[in-house]
């Protein structure tokens, strides 16, 4: 299995109808996928799925307006409503505000700085764990656009963003929080958030990014810069206030999983909800401690492999006694050289797909 590489470019609308004719099939599949998660795990048939999704044009047009031109692009090419598209780019919103967040999502993530690898360079990098359906919706998207920075994201098909790294240097991974706040209000979506994220030119604007609107979801964003800065940034629900900063230990490692480790309000939810968390960030770290300093990109995507734990181990894999809808499957595995530029996925679980470059911003592609 190879995901497919969508490559588009242009002003936002011809962006996200390039984006929209090239994945025609898999966002389809993400519209049909998502018709029955709402339903199983949310209890809405798609016309309330779609009308919740309607209340958050109004926060992403005073946040970010050319994401809803991107959006409609997108359903223009693939030949579905635009209400779809912005369905599945609110699911997180949509999907747990009406069970408390009952969350699956449970990705795994890292940033170790220069003096933690070998060569100096600043790597940074997760497992995404979705719903299984998901291994045939991911895409490589390349963006070009007319108003920013070129940027690849692997992401589902019709989504804006996700896991990223721009041509200014800046990588981005991230893991789903939980948090009582979490209710459905109406507010700036997480991966509207994302797709905002890949226009940052330091650290200090993606932060400004976050802290500007009133967000709708709890989330965490690991960001780095190659000029070898890294910080994680939980959130919860809200403003400024409901922003908290972690920085790299003196190893010059930054870990996290899915519970915060702050103390901002309402939080202790998050361990309910992914119990699994503190073991694989534990996990993770002491398959990490034994190779610092002389860190690689192979090394790390070693590690992301592991099944300690399993099935909710860092490498995860569906449970068979679990419904269909609360199963886990570590769909994709990326490691980003953000000094160099780089990109490395593993098109599927770690523990069996190799790593393979892709092309990044620029740069060569080769396997790990």
């Amino acid at each position: 299995m190879t995901y497919p590489v969508v490559t588009v470019a242009g002003d936002a609308r011809t962006r996200g109808r390039q984006y929209g004719e090239q994945a025609r099939e898999r966002v389809g599949r993400s519209v049909e996928a998502y018709r029955e998660v709402f339903r199983e795990v949310a209890g809405l048939d798609w016309e309330s799925a779609r009308a919740q999704a309607c209340a958050y044009i109004d926060p992403i047009r005073a946040y970010a307006p050319s994401t809803l031109d991107e959006i409609a692009g997108v359903a223009e090419g693939a030949g579905v409503a635009f209400e779809d598209v912005l369905a599945i780019n609110t699911r997180t919103e949509v999907m747990y505000a009406a069970k408390a967040r009952q969350a699956r999502g449970e990705c795994t993530a890292f940033a170790a700085l220069a003096n933690a690898t070998a060569d100096g360079h600043l790597l940074v990098g997760q497992n995404w764990d979705w719903l299984p359906h998901a291994a045939e919706t991911v895409v490589v998207l390349r963006v070009d656009p007319d108003d920013g920075p070129s940027f690849v994201s692997v992401v589902e098909a019709g989504l804006l963003a996700k896991t990223g790294l721009n041509e200014h240097g800046i990588g981005v991974v991230t893991n789903a929080l939980v948090s009582d706040r979490d209710v459905g209000a109406p507010g700036v979506p997480y991966h509207v958030l994302l797709r905002a994220l890949m226009t940052a030119e330091t650290p200090t604007a993606a932060l400004a990014l976050l802290q500007g609107p009133s967000r709708s979801s709890s989330a965490n964003y690991l960001i780095a810069h190659r000029d070898g800065q890294a910080v994680d940034v939980e959130a919860i629900p809200g403003g400024f206030e409901g922003l908290a900063l972690l920085f790299p230990d003196e190893h010059g490692l930054l870990l996290h999983a899915n519970h915060f480790v702050t103390d901002l309000p309402g939080t202790a939810v998050s361990r309910w909800a992914m119990p699994s968390s503190p073991f694989r960030a534990d996990r993770l770290r002491r398959l990490i401690a034994p190779d610092l300093g002389r860190l690689t990109p192979a090394l790390l995507g070693a590690a992301l492999g592991d099944h300690a734990g399993s099935p909710s181990g860092i490498c995860c894999h569906p449970d068979p006694a679990e419904p269909w809808w609360d199963q886990g499957l570590t769909v994709v595995s990326v490691v980003l050289d953000v000094t160099a530029g780089r990109i490395w996925i593993a098109h599927g679980s770690p523990c069996s797909a190799p790593f393979e470059e892709i092309a990044g911003p620029g740069g060569n592609r080769a396997r790990l």
